[in-house]
């Protein structure tokens, strides 16, 4: 990767133009910076605002989280979701008042021991309140790592984020790993976007981005295995829908058809219809397509079974015609309901 080698000092002199001031950025102790990265967890930094300064107001260090009422926690963090995150920091804050006096330990390893503390977390903790060389690796910066390098790893991969960290820790500045990691994070989070174009034009490592320099920004990162056993998963559930629809149509045809006059020719022309859509859902590949599938599925049940009510009911004022005394006026017929739709 020999693109992450250039990219140091241009990504620092990019950070310090344009870093975003936040409250945990301007007073990083450690116990800031460790409330900050477990609220941003799956949770956008605007969301986090807020929370963040109740928090601090309430419980300001490590000594009063670990002696919170366990209320009073949940009604902080209310709003903010996944609430073992919570829990978890509260549980973290009693082990560090037992083992460390009320002070986070300053080494990435003692630190991956707290509850709730990941490699990530663990990294952000040890270099932006520390000052220790390690990297901090989530997704945004394994999405810049990927487009800089032009690395087709599958970046849900446990040896793809390993191969990447330890890529990062060859050129980490020692003096600035805490800055290193934040403009990491700060240039995934606003310019190398993972939705729409991202904003190459403004990215300090655009002059040697592997990605961009091959017109391959679309294409990475790599989200091989999550992203298609995730969606192939859902194509699963969605052809059993259909198939069960189907059967449930072809059960509801069948049916009406036993109880109507002259149907077997329209119950036929459904049967047809139903096998062929059974067959294009079992090789389909697109949720859209499953989905309207259902749709044309039911409209044309309701349609087959009004056409053999009109015909059992032609049929029966026929009969009715034919068979009645002279002079005496036909009944007329009871309308079959339509089955119900499955839904």
């Amino acid at each position: 990767m020999d693109e992450l080698e250039q990219l140091p000092i241009p990504l620092l002199m990019w950070y310090r133009e344009n870093a975003r001031v936040l409250p945990w950025r301007s007073d990083p102790t450690p116990y800031h910076v460790w409330v900050s990265e477990i609220m941003l967890q799956q949770t956008r930094v605007a969301a986090v605002l807020g929370y963040y300064a109740r928090f601090m107001e309430a419980l300001p260090d490590v000594a009063a989280l670990a002696a919170v009422e366990d209320d009073t926690l949940m009604k902080l963090w209310q709003g903010l979701g996944y609430y073992s995150r919570a829990r978890n920091l509260k549980k973290a804050a009693g082990q560090v008042m037992e083992r460390y006096g009320g002070a986070l330990p300053a080494s990435y390893e003692e630190l991956l021991t707290l509850a709730g503390v990941g490699e990530y977390t663990a990294g952000a903790i040890a270099s932006i309140a520390f000052g220790i060389p390690v990297p901090a690796v989530d997704g945004n910066v394994l999405r810049v790592v990927a487009r800089i390098a032009g690395d087709e790893g599958d970046i849900t991969l446990p040896a793809t984020k390993k191969r990447m960290g330890q890529a990062l820790q060859e050129v980490i500045p020692i003096g600035e790993p805490g800055n290193f990691n934040q403009a990491m994070m700060e240039l995934g989070a606003t310019v190398c976007l993972p939705n729409g174009a991202p904003l190459c034009e403004k990215c300090p490592a655009a002059s040697f981005c592997r990605a961009l320099r091959e017109d391959r920004i679309g294409e990475l990162p790599e989200l091989i295995r999550k992203a298609k056993a995730a969606y192939n998963n859902l194509l699963d559930i969605k052809k059993d829908e259909v198939l069960e629809n189907v059967r449930q149509c072809m059960q509801d045809v069948h049916q009406l058809a036993s109880e109507s006059y002259n149907a077997m020719a329209l119950q036929r022309q459904a049967d047809d219809y139903f096998v062929g859509k059974r067959e294009a859902a079992k090789e389909a590949s697109s949720l859209t397509e499953l989905d309207a599938m259902i749709t044309q599925l039911l409209g044309y049940k309701d349609n087959i079974c009004r056409r053999m009510e009109v015909m059992t009911a032609d049929s029966h004022s026929q009969l009715l015609k034919e068979n009645a005394p002279a002079g005496m006026s036909t009944l007329k017929p009871k309308k079959i309901t339509s089955v119900r739709r499955y839904d």
